[in-house]
This record gives structure tokens, C-alpha cells and sequence, in this order.
């Protein structure tokens, strides 16, 4: 039984630069993606995003001098946290993980492309101005509840489930369907704004409940 036409699954960021071997990885990351497949049997709409950065993206530490990975600097948009390189365009690196298995996907959202600006959000650009286009392609499709899952929980997760909540749509992100970075508390602060902006936390059992529910009804 698959959840109502009106909610999509966003599947944020399950590459190989995020997971064990990659040049970004999050401690364990792989272990979320059996749960993320079985999530997407029960969901009729399904969109991936990809992190896909030119060699000198803006976020990258090896192109600021005297800069190394993890340190902080502000640009136009504001403070911006500087990362080892990760998710080059056309790389191993920046391919979704081989285990990852939801060919239903209809959309795949790839950010980070501009080399001046950062995007964690499936939804706009870290200037949060320029958007991607995926708030039109659901409100076209009648879509108004999302279910977010998926790499890291602290940053591309949480910046496109506040912004899809801050664009109207009911937000819930599946938690332990999500793995985080947490660089100096950035978990629980990442949760602090989420909850703050109406986003719900909801685990995998609860949805799994409801389209068993739905179906024995």
C-alpha cells in the first residue's frame, strides 16, 4: 500500500561521497539505505536529489588559502562551512551509492552546480533566493506533504525540510531513515530549527503503520 498521491518521498544526497570510501563520508551512512528502499514501495511519488559541484566550488577548503576543511567563512549569503572536496560533477565520488535501488524515482534534483553558491535545500540555493524549481513541480502535481530522508540530518536534510515547510508543505522527516554529520553540536541545533519552523519528526514504524493501516481499512 503506497501513502496518498498528494506526498512525495525526498531521498537527500545517498552518495557515494557521503558513505564509508567517499570523500565526505558520514559515519555509517550506508546503514540507512535498506530503509530508505523499503520506504520508496510506499510512496507513489519519489524524488532524489544529487550533490554536484564543479572542482572549484566555493564550499571546497583546497580553493581558499590558508583554509582547511571544517573552518567557517562568510560570504554574501552568510556564514558558509568550508568541506574536504566531495561530489566533483561526473565522478565516482558523486554518484548515488550503488545499493540505493528506487527506479520509480521520477525527478532527480541536482544541487551545488553554481560554483559562487552552496545549496544544501532541495528547494533553493544557500542565498535563498534562487530556487531549484521542485516547489513548482509538486504544487503542479497536487502535492502538499513531504517525507524527507536520506544524508546528512544536520545539513542538506534539515535546510530542505525547513524550506519545504517554510513553502507550505506538511514536512516530516523520517529520522532514522537519516545520518548526520554533527560537527560541533549541528545535530540538535538542526532539530531546535526544524521543530521551530513545524517540521514533524516521525520514524520509519509510524509510516510503515499507516500503510498497513491504510490497506486493512
Amino acid at each position: 500500500m503506497v501513502l496518498s498521491e498528494s506526498s512525495v518521498l525526498i531521498v537527500v544526497d545517498v552518495q557515494n561521497g557521503f558513505t564509508t570510501g567517499g570523500n565526505l563520508a558520514v559515519t555509517n551512512a550506508e546503514q540507512i539505505i535498506p530503509s530508505i528502499n523499503r520506504l520508496a514501495q510506499h510512496f507513489d511519488n519519489i524524488v532524489l536529489t544529487q550533490d554536484w559541484h564543479p572542482e572549484n566550488h566555493i564550499s571546497f577548503a583546497e580553493n581558499h588559502t590558508n583554509k582547511k576543511a571544517y573552518d567557517t567563512i562568510q560570504l554574501d549569503y552568510g556564514s558558509q562551512v568550508l568541506w574536504p572536496t566531495h561530489c566533483v560533477q561526473g565522478t565516482q565520488d558523486a554518484e548515488f551509492h550503488p545499493d540505493l535501488n528506487i527506479p520509480k524515482a521520477q525527478l532527480i534534483i541536482r544541487k551545488g552546480f553554481h560554483s559562487h553558491i552552496d545549496s544544501y535545500s532541495a528547494f533553493m540555493e544557500a542565498d535563498h533566493k534562487t530556487s531549484t524549481g521542485l516547489a513548482g513541480y509538486l504544487k503542479e502535481r497536487n502535492i502538499d506533504s513531504v517525507y524527507i530522508v536520506g544524508i546528512a540530518t544536520d545539513f542538506c536534510v534539515a535546510w530542505t525540510a525547513m524550506d519545504a515547510a517554510k513553502l507550505g508543505f506538511k514536512t516530516f522527516v523520517i529520522s532514522d531513515a537519516t545520518k548526520a554529520i554533527d560537527l560541533q553540536g549541528s545535530l540538535q541545533h538542526a532539530w531546535q530549527e526544524m521543530l521551530a519552523v513545524g517540521v514533524k519528526r516521525v520514524v520509519m514504524k509510524s509510516i510503515l503503520h499507516a500503510t498497513s493501516d491504510e490497506k486493512s481499512s
